[in-house]
């Protein structure tokens, strides 16, 4: 099987970018009156506040806790030992950081729930009648923000997940070349797998294969899928993963995992063999003009809510069920993040977000799918990020 070079370590942003990102956020929280903005996170899928601060992976299941003052460097508070022991990640692998702190906190373990808690209210106590704004509630446990709402008892707490969701939405110019890399490594994950598709293996064989690849070529977190299903029936990811693959067969895979800097992305593309059943290509037809609908209104300004209507519309039009889910969404240090491509979603296109657009055309007899990473232009069309055909592949 062709080999691409293996990337030996992680891509870092430069000092610059972080910077601009400080002091984008700091701008922000002048505006609106902040002292610090308070984040906590367990989630390597999601890890994207912490790590658009810091450059931290995230870690499932142990949190990191970041404090971001207004008016000095940042604290972080991990999993580890308590002191003498150094505290983690070394020094030397952060940047803006003043204060570590680890403690041997595992949210799993009920007694040692309020560590990262009981660090944070140690550090904040001092500044009486300070204002604080909470970032990602959603990936927040309960027992952290009630013990540090109720110990901060001098505190206002408020809501800033916009605040710091609007900044990191929209990428620069250096984010969105990283974000090339990521979608280069699927386009080359997915001449790979044309390799690994064949009569007598199991979709769980092919899975197993290109997420070895991802790995070797610097990818840490993957969320490949594969599914199959014999002509004039629908293949799709999630289904059975132990059904061998058969002669003329049709194979659907998602490419969805983070590059060697940690930006997601995430590409779907349908594999034949031996033949493409007319409804596949019929199908396969309306998920790209489905997916055309929704970039020919990604425009500045647009809410999220007139695409989500626009495809279902299409959908309805042509006699398909509609697609009652997010069929698309943002991606950055997260496997998925805001806007998302919902009824639910308040922010607005805007140049320099990056979405992935997956629309779905499901019958009994094929699944037709498109999906790829654009990126949302001033003017004119979106750019996409992937270089391999959108064509239905026949081997």
């Amino acid at each position: 099987m062709s080999k691409e070079k293996t990337v030996t370590g992680p891509l870092k942003v430069s000092a610059a970018e972080l910077k601009r990102r400080w002091q984008a956020a700091r701008s922000s929280m002048q505006e609106t009156g902040l002292d610090f903005l308070l984040i906590e996170n367990a989630a390597s899928f999601f890890p994207g506040h912490v790590r658009w601060f810091t450059e931290m992976p995230g870690s499932d299941g142990d949190p990191t806790t970041l404090i971001f003052p207004l008016k000095d460097e940042m604290t972080t508070i991990t999993h580890g030992g308590t002191p003498p022991d150094e505290p983690r990640p070394p020094a030397a692998t952060l940047r803006g950081v003043k204060k570590r702190f680890s403690v041997p906190m595992l949210s799993a373990l009920k007694d040692t729930g309020c560590l990262h808690a009981e660090k944070v209210v140690e550090e904040l106590k001092p500044y009486k009648n300070c204002r604080i704004g909470l970032v990602g509630l959603g990936m927040m446990s309960v027992t952290f923000y009630q013990y540090v709402t109720s110990h901060l008892n001098t505190a206002a707490f408020l809501d800033a997940t916009d605040l710091v969701d609007s900044l990191k939405a929209i990428k620069s110019s250096e984010e969105v070349s990283l974000i090339r890399e990521t979608c280069r490594m699927q386009d080359v994950l997915f001449q790979y797998s044309l390799e690994c598709v064949r009569p007598g293996r199991c979709n769980l064989d092919v899975q197993l294969d290109i997420k070895r690849r991802c790995q070797e070529l610097g990818g840490s977190n993957t969320m490949t899928m594969v599914g199959s299903a014999p002509a004039g029936a629908g293949a799709m990811i999630g289904t059975d993963v132990y059904r061998t693959i058969e002669d003329d067969d049709q194979v659907i895979i998602l490419f969805e995992n983070d590059g060697p800097s940690g930006y997601w992305g995430e590409m779907a593309r349908i594999i034949c063999l031996g033949k493409i059943s007319p409804e596949l290509e019929e199908q396969f037809g309306l998920a790209q003009q489905a997916q055309k609908v929704s970039l020919d209104l990604m425009k500045p300004g647009t809410s999220p809510t007139v695409l989500y209507n626009a495809n279902n519309d299409f959908l309805r039009l042509h006699g398909y069920p509609e697609q009652n889910a997010l069929y698309g969404h943002g991606q950055g240090y997260n496997i998925a993040e805001r806007p998302g491509l919902d009824p639910y979603e308040k922010m607005n296109i805007q140049a320099g977000m990056d979405i992935a657009v997956h629309p779905l055309i499901i019958s009994e007899k094929a699944v037709g799918w498109v999906c790829e990473n654009y990126l949302v232009s001033e003017n004119g069309a979106p750019e996409c990020l992937h270089k391999t055909p959108q064509k239905i592949f026949l081997l």
